[in-house]
């Protein structure tokens, strides 16, 4: 490859690919639940991309195909440290609102965590992966039943049945926020 077309390439990659790079974050930290892990996981997400970037086909969905390398990475560090459990576990889903890592000691995400609603952060940290994953792309990254699909590599119906899962132990999680909520309204 010439400087021509390297150059072409750099210039392609930072406007299709680049372009993405808050929400490609934003995801990462919310997967990981830890600004660090989060950067490392950011980072490799796009020199993966880049290395990769000729595989990617032009006017196809660029956002779909970046959370897809991420989630294929993320999924590997699972696997490789062992610290979570990839595969769903239902009885931790029932055990109700607080499972889960705490939140980082990171100024930063602390700061984030009060300004973006605590209750709802934390109970978004405590879903199972598999749920937490299809719940932040369809809820907080908009994507589509059908682009969760492809970025999860699994059926539409399990998407579907992941984010209903999801949004049932987020309601059940949240009903004390929101009684909390009500109450202090109700003082005013």
């Amino acid at each position: 490859m010439g400087p021509d077309q390297l150059d072409q390439r750099r210039q392609e990659f930072e406007e299709t690919a680049l372009v993405h790079m808050d929400r490609i974050y934003n995801t990462a930290l919310r997967l990981t639940r830890n600004k660090t892990e989060a950067e490392d996981l950011f980072q490799e997400t796009f020199l993966r991309a880049y290395r990769f970037f000729h595989q990617f086909q032009p006017g196809t969905n660029c956002r779909a195909w970046l959370f897809a390398i991420l989630r294929s990475l993320f999924v590997n560090r699972i696997r490789q440290t062992s610290r979570t459990r990839v595969d769903f576990d239902e009885e931790r889903l029932y055990r109700g609102p607080g499972v889960g890592g705490a939140l980082p000691q990171d100024p930063e995400v602390g700061i984030f965590h009060r300004l973006a609603g605590g209750d709802i952060q934390r109970a978004i940290e405590a879903l199972p992966p598999k749920l937490r994953e299809a719940v932040v792309l369809a809820d907080l990254e908009g994507c589509s039943y059908r682009e969760i699909a492809e970025i999860c590599r699994c059926p539409l119906g399990t998407v579907m049945s992941r984010l209903y899962r999801g949004r049932q132990v987020l309601r059940v999680a949240l009903k004390e926020y929101a009684k909390g909520d009500k109450a202090s309204r109700e003082e005013e």
